[in-house]
């Protein structure tokens, strides 16, 4: 498959920039793959979808406040620091991304806060963009953390035109969001409220949790014609016993295993079995996934509507089958649909 088939025409207006009003209530588009119909519904309709013995395979990472303002030592420059991840945790040593990257040279410090409180010293250039930075602080690791998220702004990301909101903390992270490290938040989970999930788990629906920590990689444009050549950027996942013992159940009593979002998808993907049962795994993925794949683990998804030529759109694809999906995207505008972060969601049975 090449890059130019996942064009669409998209108009701007259909990227969400603000979330729903309650979580549950983004519209729903249903998928059938063996009927190739579509049904439109609300989000919390996902019940009547559900039995007994279902599994829901959840993504729990947290999103934590990466993007930083501060500036530039003697000139003042501004310079925005997006943090991208902790390298190492006593020496408060981060991979980042720096705005403009051009100004920032090795031995440059950093001052972010009104009074200009906490330091950082560049301390590599690994990229055009990207550095590394050490923050001189030499207090407890509970203190950096804390001032770190005192002055930090929720990432969203840049398609969304405004700056973040009070709301955004809470509305850019699911509600069951527990291990800090992800700076990109698994949005297909988004839609899922507290009483919708107590619902479900009367209906006897199980969960699995797994832990994908979603990196900007997922913004990141394809720049190769041949999707074969793509390089994704790698992830943490972590896949513990007891998420596989649920899952695994699920399938074997021929239950339906739903994946919420690309990024649950992706870590169940990374660690499968030759049996087709979903494996222990504590490691990193560059999984990239496009037409054609055979999925191991998951016989449905939820995800949202996402950018055209997005590797999120494209690993959809492979699941959803091609054609259907460009059909489903087309019906998606038609019907004036909200696409990417907080819009609406789509479910493929």
């Amino acid at each position: 498959m090449k890059l130019s088939e996942y064009r669409f025409y998209l108009p701007q207006d259909l990227v969400a920039d603000r979330p729903s009003k309650q979580r549950d209530e983004s519209r729903l588009m249903i998928l059938n793959r063996k009927t190739k119909t579509i049904e439109h519904k609300v989000f919390r309709d996902l019940l009547d979808y559900f039995d007994d013995g279902d599994c829901l395979i959840l993504n729990n990472t947290k999103v934590f406040p990466a993007r930083l303002y501060g500036r530039k030592e003697k000139t003042g420059a501004k310079i925005e620091v997006f943090l991208l991840r902790e390298l190492n945790h006593d020496s408060r040593l981060w991979d980042v991304l720096v705005d403009p990257a051009r100004k920032i040279r090795i031995g440059n410090k950093l001052y972010f806060g009104e009074d200009e409180s906490l330091v950082a010293e560049v301390i590599d250039n690994t990229t055009s963009r990207g550095r590394t930075i050490r923050f001189l602080f030499d207090g407890p690791y509970d203190e950096f953390k804390k001032i770190i998220e005192g002055l930090g702004d929720t990432p969203l990301p840049k398609f969304i035109k405004r700056d973040t909101e009070p709301e955004d903390k809470e509305r850019y992270q699911t509600i069951y969001a527990k291990h800090e490290g992800a700076v990109a938040a698994p949005t297909a989970g988004l839609h899922f409220s507290r009483e919708l999930m107590k619902r479900l788990e009367l209906k006897g629906v199980n969960f699995a949790e797994i832990t994908l920590h979603a990196g900007l990689g997922n913004f990141r444009s394809i720049d190769v014609e041949d999707l074969s050549k793509h390089k994704s950027d790698s992830e943490q996942v972590i896949i513990d016993e007891r998420a596989c013992e649920i899952v695994n159940k699920s399938k074997k009593n021929r239950k339906n295993v739903c994946a919420v979002g690309t990024t649950s998808m992706k870590g169940i993907e990374s660690s499968v079995a030759i049996s087709g049962n979903l494996k222990p795994y504590d490691g990193w993925t560059n999984k990239f996934i496009f037409p054609p794949y055979d999925f191991s683990v998951a016989n449905r998804m939820i995800t949202n509507f996402h950018l055209p030529q997005s590797s999120l759109m494209i690993m959809v694809a492979a699941f959803a089958e091609f054609d259907f999906l460009m059909k489903a995207y087309k019906e998606a505008v038609s019907e004036k649909y909200r696409f990417f972060t907080y819009g609406d969601a789509m479910m493929i049975i």
